[in-house]
C-alpha cells in the first residue's frame, strides 16, 4: 500500500487564546493544516501561519451558525479529498459572577445553563456527527477537552460549567463505542490548572496543594492533544487523561 502522503487536517474550536492557541502552533509545526473555528474574525496578527481562508468565525451558543459552520468547513475539506483527519473541541464558556466568583446549582438562572450546555456539550456533538464522514474517510480522531472540574466540585468553575465537562466526558465515551467501528478514535483530556491569561484570583492556593507545585503550560495540554490525534495513539478510545500535576489524586 502506498504511503499517504496527503496533507493532514484539524479543525479546531477555540482557538483564539490559551490551550487552542497553543494547539494551533504545536500542529502547525508538525505540518499540519488548521482550520480554526471561533466567535472572534481573523486576527491580521496572528501568530500562526494560516490565514482567512483556514478561519471560521462561528458562534457555538447559536445551533444554526454550528450547522452553517459545519457546512463550511466541508466545503473547505473538498481540497483535501473530503477528509478529516482530527477534530478538536476546545471552545467552552464558564459564566462567572462578580468578582470572579463561581455559579453554583441554586442559583445558575436556566438560561445560562441552556447556553453553556450548548457550548460546552451540545456543540461537540454537533460538529462531530456534522464532520462524520469526513473524520470516517480519515480514520480520524476527536479529542474532547474537558476538565478537572468535571469529575469534583472547583473552587472556581461554575455548576452549570461542571456539569456540562462532566457530560462531555460521558459523550466521549459513548462517541468511542459508535465511531470506532467507523475508524474513528474519540478521546478527552481533563487540564486542571493551566497557565494561561484568565486565571481566576486564589488559584496561587490551589497550586500549594497541587503534587507538582505548579500551574501547567498550554503547550504540554498541546502536546497531548497531538499525541492523541497521532499514530502513536492509534489504540486509544474512550479514554479521558488527566493533565493537572496530579491534582485529582
Amino acid at each position: 500500500m502506498a504511503e499517504d502522503t496527503r496533507r493532514k487536517t484539524l479543525v479546531l474550536t477555540g482557538a483564539s487564546r490559551g490551550i487552542g492557541h497553543a494547539t494551533v502552533k504545536r500542529f502547525s509545526h508538525e505540518g499540519w493544516r488548521v482550520i480554526t473555528c471561533s466567535r472572534q474574525p481573523f486576527a491580521e496578527n496572528c501568530p500562526w501561519p494560516s490565514g482567512p481562508e483556514d478561519h471560521i468565525k462561528v458562534d457555538l451558543s447559536d445551533p444554526e451558525d454550528v450547522g452553517a459552520a459545519v457546512a463550511e468547513i466541508r466545503h473547505r475539506l473538498i481540497a483535501d479529498g473530503g477528509a478529516l483527519d482530527a477534530l478538536v473541541n476546545n471552545a467552552a464558556i464558564s459564566p462567572k459572577l462578580e468578582g470572579g466568583k463561581r455559579m453554583n446549582s441554586i442559583e445558575t438562572p436556566m438560561h445560562v445553563w441552556r447556553d453553556v450546555f450548548q457550548v460546552n456539550f451540545f456543540a461537540p456533538i454537533m460538529l462531530a456527527r456534522g464532520l462524520f464522514r469526513e473524520l470516517a474517510a480519515a480514520k480520524g480522531s476527536v479529542v474532547n477537552v474537558s476538565s478537572i472540574a468535571g469529575g469534583r466540585v472547583h473552587p472556581f468553575a461554575g455548576t452549570a460549567y461542571a456539569t456540562s465537562k462532566a457530560a462531555l466526558g460521558s459523550l466521549t465515551r459513548e462517541m468511542a463505542a459508535d465511531f470506532g467501528p467507523h475508524g474513528i478514535r474519540v478521546n478527552a483530556i481533563a487540564p486542571g490548572e493551566i497557565d494561561t491569561s484568565i486565571l481566576s484570583p486564589g488559584t496561587e492556593k490551589i497550586v500549594e496543594t497541587i503534587p507538582l507545585r505548579r500551574l501547567g503550560g498550554t503547550s504540554e495540554v498541546a502536546d497531548i492533544i497531538y499525541f492523541l490525534c497521532s499514530q502513536q495513539a492509534s489504540y486509544v478510545t474512550g479514554s479521558e487523561i488527566h493533565i493537572n500535576g496530579g491534582q485529582h489524586v
